[in-house]
């Protein structure tokens, strides 16, 4: 896999690091596990804000509360992952393709639709395994815990379906 460009523009105290970033970054692993890490931010924020600020005004039932909050928190954090795995773990796969990494078009939909469609499982894993951990600790570390479970499952499901390498068919 050939080098890519970092996602961000570094600051200008960083930027001798870039070269060995970009080494780093060569593994697409790495890419999508620094992906996941951005979204276990956007998901913690969110169920956070959800759980103790958004949804008590409205439910008083603190179970109720933790699944819409948790549901709401994988949303967003997949919608989150997605944009960064089509521009930077899997932008390789996507270039020359009709709605190349990120557009609204078809062919981003059809993608969007196949990501969240192979996350599922994990999406099960983390709500199921999160819910269950949350009766023996707190919440916030079940969840976290539960994501790294997760994850194993969505790289592989989007490496082989999702951003599948398409077969290279010779010109004549």
């Amino acid at each position: 896999m050939p080098d890519m460009p970092l996602p961000v523009v570094l600051p200008a105290w960083l930027r001798p690091a870039q070269p060995l970033l970009q080494r780093i970054f060569r593994w697409r692993y790495l890419r999508f596990a620094t992906v996941g890490a951005s979204g276990t931010v956007v998901n913690i924020a969110v169920l956070f804000a959800m759980q103790e600020w958004v949804l008590p005004l409205l439910i008083a039932d603190k179970s109720l509360r933790l699944s819409l909050a948790l549901a709401f928190a994988i949303a967003v954090a997949t919608v989150n992952n997605f944009a960064w795995n089509s521009l930077w773990t899997w932008a390789d796969r996507l270039q020359g393709e009709p709605g190349a990494r990120l557009a609204i078009d078809r062919s981003t939909f059809k993608r969007f639709v196949k990501y969240a469609l192979s996350c599922w499982l994990g999406v099960l894993i983390q709500y199921g395994l999160t819910l269950f951990l949350s009766a023996y600790m707190y919440y916030l570390v079940a969840n976290v815990l539960s994501i790294l479970v997760a994850s194993v499952s969505n790289y592989l499901t989007n490496d082989w379906w999702t951003f599948r390498q398409k077969p290279v068919t010779p010109r004549e």
